[in-house]
């Protein structure tokens, strides 16, 4: 699909087909565009349980019209008793990321949608949570039919999740994965949903539901406790922000890589490219990502501990400096390895033109695996993430946030345009975000075309197994590829449409109210609007 979706009542894009339409629903019941997005995120922990799901972390990019965008940042730090000693006393070199021992960090993503629904209210935002949990609890207690994403990631962790505790009786038929079409049903996690509904997402962590999500991870061998998810609090936090000539763009502030995403395009910006798709478009690409993973991977961790405030890397002085380091015709040597990431980004934009880019994620394929049997849910290994070495930037330490590779974006146009977007993809978000918003909105490709385009990435890495070099898709042109090689980066040709190089998707609302949506076809998504 090349031609974009438009409406101007309201619009939702996710990577899956039924939870965009729940989101609708909600927009058509009269709800905002918070409202929509929380019903559409729901959905997503049922259809799309490899990818996200209410024990995973959640961030947000929140704009009203003629107001300051808001971000909402809804990540656990790891628990009070979680420290190296813990991992080192069991002989490991790494947190491990499957397992009980990687469920070591809190589960944001319900705290979050609290604070944004104190945002919604301000809004008028009327609907109940029984209302927002409506699609996704029918679905989860009825059933639903397995995508091909999800059977694929079964299959390709098998080994890693069979054993974990929990994971067979709910995503395995018969200890196999369910091929795609398979009617699963999650009546635990529906119960869930219908308790959140009926006394508040606060007794996520300090209710019933908390004590039952405590009980299983200590059952399972977790070294998260009751007091670690009584503790926990959501965070409403001013967004990273920068000044292109075209517009403003916004990302998620440290312990995210939003700051990566935001230098990249302020450095791309800096290379004067005048048109998509050739070399000078990929290659300046390639080049200023490689500069922004590394001052990413210098220096972004919990904002707590980090020692320059973020926004430095953003100044004209650095940004500057940065860019007249880039050869125009050569590659540099590349930075490090890719890391994986199972995310979902989701956007809504209501007929009021308030906006939501969102993300959520459970780090691998499932999370840590550990399935918790009375509340349905899977818990993330986003703590794996933390490094054992006492010298390293994420050095894990009791009740520090990890780093995330979680970073939605959100851009504000000086024709009046407000555009939202993102991608799954782990180190791959901000390249990816990258190629979607310059075909976009610098070189005025239609949104579906930008988000169906050819795609490339750096080293991207396939459940936890590092890639390297360049991977791009076998559709970009031959001749490209063999200009790119030349010119010294490292080529791996991959599939045609590799939903390894990211789930992506965006919304833009124009001026006069219409909005312009897009899906990728990589994922099993759509927009859905009216």
């Amino acid at each position: 699909m090349l031609q974009s979706p438009m409406a101007h009542r309201g619009m939702v894009t996710s990577p899956h087909h039924l939870a965009s339409q729940a989101g609708l629903a909600v927009l058509r019941d009269g709800g905002t565009a918070i409202e929509a997005a929380i019903a559409t995120a729901a959905m997503l922990c049922v259809v799309y349980p490899h990818m996200t799901g209410l024990g995973g972390d959640a961030f947000w990019l929140i704009a009203e019209p003629g107001k300051p965008p808001v971000s909402i940042d809804g990540s656990g730090a790891s628990g009070a008793k979680v420290d190296v000693d813990l991992y080192r006393r069991r002989g490991l070199g790494a947190v491990p990321t499957r397992g009980p021992l990687s469920a070591n960090t809190v589960a944001g993503a319900v705290s979050s949608w609290q604070l944004a629904l104190d945002v919604s209210a301000h809004w008028r935002g009327t609907l109940p949570l029984s209302r927002l949990f409506e699609d996704a609890m029918d679905t989860a207690l009825n059933g639903f039919a397995v995508s091909a994403h999800q059977s694929a990631a079964s299959l390709r962790n098998m080994a890693a999740l069979k054993d974990q505790p929990g994971f067979a009786d709910q995503f395995l038929v018969k200890r196999k994965p369910p091929p795609a079409g398979t009617l699963l049903r999650l009546p635990a996690l529906a119960e869930t949903f219908r308790r959140l509904a009926a006394v508040g997402l606060d007794d996520f962590y300090r209710g019933e539901i908390g004590r039952a999500n405590a009980a299983g991870l200590a059952a399972a061998g977790s070294p998260l406790r009751a007091e670690d998810l009584a503790r926990h609090r959501g965070m409403r936090r001013r967004p990273l922000s920068l000044g292109i000539p075209s517009g403003t763009l916004f990302n998620t502030a440290p312990p995210t890589q939003g700051l990566a995403s935001l230098i990249l395009l302020g450095l791309f910006q800096r290379l004067n490219v005048t048109e998509a798709e050739g070399f000078d478009h990929i290659h300046g690409l390639i080049e200023a990502a490689k500069l922004a993973h590394g001052v990413r991977d210098a220096h972004v961790t919990d904002p707590a501990r980090m020692s320059v405030h973020a926004a430095t890397y953003l100044t004209d002085g650095v940004l500057n400096h940065m860019a007249a380091g880039i050869d125009r015709q050569r590659a540099s040597p590349t930075v490090g390895d890719g890391t994986d990431g199972d995310t979902v980004w989701l956007g809504v934009v209501d007929g009021q033109g308030r906006s939501v880019s969102y993300i959520q994620s459970l780090f691998h394929a499932f999370g840590s695996g550990v399935t918790l049997p009375d509340t349905g849910i899977v818990w993330q290994c986003r703590g794996s993430s933390f490094s054992l070495d006492p010298n390293h930037r994420n050095v894990l330490e009791p009740r520090r946030r990890p780093f995330h590779t979680l970073s939605p974006g959100l851009a504000r146009l000086r024709d009046g345009r407000t555009m939202v977007y993102g991608t799954m993809g782990g180190d791959s978000q901000p390249i990816v975000q990258a190629e979607v918003f310059t075909r976009a909105a610098l070189f005025g490709q239609g949104l579906q075309q930008a988000v169906s385009a050819p795609r490339w990435a750096l080293g991207r890495a396939l459940d936890g197994t590092p890639g390297s070099g360049i991977q791009v898709e076998a559709r970009l042109d031959p001749a490209l590829v063999q200009c790119l090689r030349q010119a010294g980066h490292d080529i791996q040709v991959v599939g045609d449409w590799d939903s390894l190089l990211g789930h992506a998707g965006a919304l833009c609302r124009r001026a006069d109210g219409m909005i312009e949506g897009a899906a990728d076809p990589r994922s099993d998504g759509s927009v859905a609007g009216y």
